[in-house]
């Protein structure tokens, strides 16, 4: 094995990011003010930051839910402020995972129906889907309640549903916007138990939101957000 093989590839790169919000002429709020960093495959990465601090803001670009205002942004290297609307889309779905604070789970549909639900679009025959739906939620450990619907499972019950659809396309990341948040402490340490099994064992790029320190020192790497500049960044696996 060569030296270079050794070498972890940037997943995301961000330089000078800029994010402004018109609110009426000649008035203009700038939220983020050239932000700029690297996340590697295979990193743990947390971005803490209390509220305010431009945390929500930077992760919709990181997640192509918006665009910057200036700055490039790539994603396996490719420039996605580039790309069309269309393409834009196929990437959120496929290569990005979602993880969010409230969940959102189809509340009609049972666990399996939700963790298959990014793979509506796919080519895969219904079969193959549910298959893979299962098991992702074998992976999760909510093999056992996949015919339940949401109103049936608790908080973290439905966090490891929510966990396994974001899974379900083997992204390249898994974003996890304050995962923990609606969850009491101890369910909220078990999610994250999920989460340093699927770095450790699958080798998953994973980018954590949070505004708690105690969830980012458990990352390999702290990005300090504060009043959207960057202004620490500890740690990292390279």
């Amino acid at each position: 094995m060569s030296e270079t093989d050794n070498i972890k590839r940037p997943i995301i790169q961000m330089h000078d990011i800029h994010k402004s919000y018109y609110i009426g002429k000649p008035n203009e709020l700038e939220i983020l003010h050239g932000i700029g960093f690297n996340a590697y495959e295979g990193e743990f990465v947390s971005i803490v930051g209390e509220s305010g601090s431009g945390k929500s803001t930077l992760m919709n670009i990181i997640g192509i839910l918006d665009r910057q205002t200036s700055g490039t942004y790539f994603l396996e290297g490719k420039d996605v402020n580039q790309l069309n609307d269309d393409v834009r889309s196929e990437i959120r779905n496929k290569r990005i995972g979602f993880v969010f604070q409230n969940f959102n789970l189809l509340p009609r549909a049972n666990a399996l129906k939700n963790v298959m639900m990014p793979l509506v679009y796919s080519e895969q025959k219904p079969k193959n889907r549910r298959e893979k739906a299962m098991e992702m939620l074998k992976l999760v450990g909510m093999d056992d309640r996949a015919m339940h619907k949401p109103n049936e499972l608790s908080g973290g019950q439905k966090q490891r549903v929510a966990i396994a659809r974001a899974m379900i396309n083997d992204p390249a990341i898994i974003l996890a916007d304050e995962p923990t948040g609606a969850l009491d402490s101890k369910t909220g340490h078990m999610v994250m138990d999920i989460f340093h099994k699927l770095h450790e064992e699958q080798g998953k790029t994973i980018v954590l939101i949070t505004h708690s320190q105690e969830l980012a020192n458990e990352t390999q790497r702290i990005i300090t957000l504060f009043d959207g500049n960057i202004t620490s960044d500890k740690g990292g696996a390279l």
